[in-house]
């Protein structure tokens, strides 16, 4: 007694994984060719004298003794400087989001009377967001850079050290 080819439950076997992997094989191509990956630096030798650069402006924040306490409740970001007691005419804060681009902003700020830098926003800020400061003059001999990575909103303030393995 024969039955049908399409009767036998090994024949379905044979035919759907090589179905399967066919499937899998154009749903992975359709998935790395929609978004682009960014592409890796060439310069190699460039960057990292880059980073060096980095590096040493972050140990001469340390150097200065530069600290910064930052909070940012109810839509207004604080930072007020706790180091050294220099007064800045003008502070640069980067924010960088970890994974959109398209998110990252720099504000310019001045101190109010009481030395504190302050900017209200329109919008809520939250999430993961690695923060740059600089002073106005950022291109001078003895410049400074401090970063950190900060969860907002923050209702405390929070600690703004310069720690070189930060520095990127």
């Amino acid at each position: 007694m024969k039955t049908s080819w399409y009767r036998e439950p090994w024949a379905w076997l044979v035919f759907i994984l090589p179905f399967t992997a066919v499937v899998a094989g154009i749903t992975t191509y359709i998935i790395a060719n929609t978004d682009a990956d960014t592409l890796v630096v060439g310069d190699y030798y460039k960057t990292g004298k880059a980073i060096n650069l980095q590096v040493a402006k972050v140990k001469q924040a340390q150097k200065l003794g530069m600290r910064f306490a930052l909070k940012f409740s109810n839509n207004e970001l604080v930072i007020k400087p706790t180091g050294i007691e220099k007064v800045f005419p003008l502070l640069n804060v980067s924010f960088f989001h970890p994974t959109l681009a398209e998110k990252d902003f720099y504000l310019a700020l001045t101190p109010d009377g009481n030395g504190y830098f302050r900017q209200v926003f329109d919008k809520t800020i939250t999430g993961k967001w690695k923060i740059t400061l600089t002073p106005f003059d950022n291109n001078s001999t003895d410049s400074w850079k401090i970063q950190e990575t900060i969860y907002l909103p923050q209702s405390d303030f929070i600690d703004i050290i310069p720690d070189p393995t930060k520095a990127q």
